[in-house]
Order: structure tokens, then sequence, then C-alpha cells
């Protein structure tokens, strides 16, 4: 247990660790190589200057040399690339590693959920929500059923009686004193204008007419 508690963090560290290792080393072979570049250059510069003072011998001797710290130059690259080989390596294994920690984290998480919820209980489950949802169709059904005096209305009576109310209300409509028709055009020759007819007053047996009709529709 407490290798799989403490394994993981202690493989990453050593990876953290060796990484850091490589850079360094990196960097130590990058400085050298700066400095034996310029140790070749310098004896470039002395056989040159040997060259002109007409010792040939130190000319030599000075491009001999130089071509030594090319070689230890060109060793180092291959060191380098050695290295940087090894990083990338070991780069891809921790990417990998890590994948896979993820990977097997969220199988377990996954087997543990599943198993914390069973099959039989979701059915259970399910058949409840329905037993409940059934018995609150029935419960909104029962209140919705007329009780007590409401309960012995008949509809066939209420039916009649709205039929009743309608007649009555169109005998009602039938029985409203017409509105007065409006007047017929009145035929004028041109050049005339027709003069307003005087208001004339109803006379009695008009009002009284009208006072019977009003009676009638009450």
């Amino acid at each position: 247990m407490f290798n799989r508690v403490f394994g993981k963090p202690k493989q990453e560290a050593n990876a953290v660790t060796t990484l850091d290792k490589l850079n360094e080393t990196l960097e130590m072979l990058e400085k050298k190589e700066k400095v034996l570049l310029k140790k070749a250059a310098v004896e470039v510069e002395k056989a040159k200057e040997y060259t002109k003072a007409k010792n040939k011998r130190a000319a030599i001797q000075c491009l001999k040399r130089k071509k030594l710290y090319e070689q230890q130059v060109e060793q180092l690259g291959n060191f380098q690339l050695r290295i940087h080989d090894q990083m990338i390596m070991l780069e891809g294994a921790k990417a990998t590693t890590e994948t896979v920690d993820a990977l097997r984290t969220g199988a377990a998480a996954m087997k543990a959920m599943q198993k914390a919820t069973n099959i039989d209980d979701v059915d259970k489950t399910m058949d409840e929500i329905n037993e409940q949802t059934e018995n609150m169709k029935l419960i909104q059904e029962a209140l919705a059923t007329p009780m007590g005096a409401a309960a012995d209305f008949d509809e066939d009576e209420l039916e009649a009686e709205l039929e009743e109310l309608e007649g009555a209300e169109l005998e009602e409509q039938l029985l409203q004193p017409a509105t007065t028709a409006p007047a017929a055009p009145v035929h004028v020759p041109a050049g005339k204008i027709p003069t307003r007819p005087a208001h004339r007053q109803n006379t009695a047996e008009e009002d009284e007419l009208a006072a019977l009709q009003a009676e009638m529709a009450l």
C-alpha cells in the first residue's frame, strides 16, 4: 500500500531530478564548447603571425592545436546530441506515465461509481417515481370530482335551463325598439339647397307606445 501511495511521487521526483541533471550537464558542455572555439580562434591568429614572421614550423604547430580543439568541439557536440536525445526520451516517458496514471485514476473512479450505482437500485428508483406519479394523478382526479350538493346536480336539467336562458335572451333582443331608419335621400333640383326640417315634438301616442315597449322588454 505504501508503494502505491508513495511510489508515483517518488518516480516523478526522480524524473524531474534526472532532467535537471541533464540540463546542468548540457549547459556545462556548451560552456566548454565556447572555450574550445575561442582557443581554436586564438591558434589561427597565432599561425597568421608566425606566417608573417616566416616561422613556418611554429605556424604549423598552431594549426595542429587548432585541429585538436576542433576535434574536442565535435566530440562535445556529439555529447550534447546524446543528452538532448536522452532528455526527449525521458520527457516522453514522463508524459506517458502521467497519461497512464490519469487513465488508471479515471477507470478506478468509474468503477467506484458503477459499484455505488447498482442497476437494480436504478430500476427500483424508477418504479418508485412512476408509482408516485400515478398516485399524484389519482389525487388530482379525486380533488376535481364534485362532492356534496354539487355532485347531485343533474346535467340534463342544467342544459335545459341554459337553453331557456338563451331563448329568453333572443326574445328580448327581438322586442327591443327598432332604431330610427335613416331618411331616404331627397332629390333636390340643381341650384337649390334643401332646408333642414324643423324638429318635431313627439305626440302623446308615440310616448305611450315607447313606454309600452319598454315594459315589454322588462
